[in-house]
């Protein structure tokens, strides 16, 4: 059900790409052009992509819809950079994990917990990245799919060192991989600021359950 709560212009900017939008791999963009995207965000995550059209859009971010089609051909396109971005951000942050984690094990867990963090920080985004997915015209969505993979490679990438290292026993690491990802992803779906679980506790409690999940018996 899409969200009646306004999205924070911080989270999504933070969720989006560092410097609002501006980093290496992420393209630079205007200020005008970052104001559409955080009103693309809000409206999406407040009626869905089909209900909403580019006067909505437009109105939030105080252009005229004209305004919005100098800088974004459509609000599939719009959907398409606020997917590639937050795909891309979750990767790259992902990626810090990895290397930031001395053993499989280390790594796992920053990798499942933060990635479960991240989830429930951004619900809003998480919510319209994966259940708008399906909007996105076939050469966006095969882009996606492709940051998506890389995604995976990263988990698949710690599995395969732990099985080496004795810390894991995985006997099938693609399939392990999706699972524990689709854990995490479904954080977004489920979660509701001021609930009981904390962000916080729900990395804890998900890098835990990623490690265990995969623990070699002799450890």
């Amino acid at each position: 059900m899409p969200s009646t709560t306004p999205l924070s212009e911080t989270a999504v900017l933070a969720a989006l790409a560092p410097e609002g939008g501006r980093g290496p791999g992420t393209g630079d963009v205007t200020d005008t052009a970052v104001r559409i995207m955080l009103a693309a965000a809000d409206a999406f995550a407040e009626r869905g992509f089909h209900a909403t059209t580019t006067r909505d859009i437009a109105s939030r971010a105080g252009l005229s819809p004209a305004g919005v089609y100098v800088h974004f051909a459509s609000k599939e396109v719009l959907l398409f950079e606020l997917s590639r971005r937050g795909h891309a951000r979750a990767r790259d942050l992902l990626v810090a994990a990895r290397e930031a984690g001395p053993t499989a094990t280390d790594a796992l867990r920053n990798i499942v917990g933060g990635f479960s963090r991240w989830h429930a920080e951004h619900h809003e985004l998480g919510r319209i990245v994966q259940f708008e997915f399906r909007h996105l015209s076939p050469e966006h969505r095969d882009e996606v799919l492709t940051l998506r993979r890389e995604i995976d490679q990263v988990v698949a990438g710690v599995l395969h060192d732990g099985v080496a290292s004795g810390e894991f026993e995985v006997a099938d690491v693609p399939a392990t991989s999706l699972a524990l990802l689709s854990m995490a992803i479904d954080v977004a779906r489920w979660y509701t600021p001021g609930v009981r679980r904390t962000p916080a506790a729900i990395e804890e409690t998900y890098g835990d359950l990623a490690v265990r999940l995969v623990r070699a018996p002799s450890r």
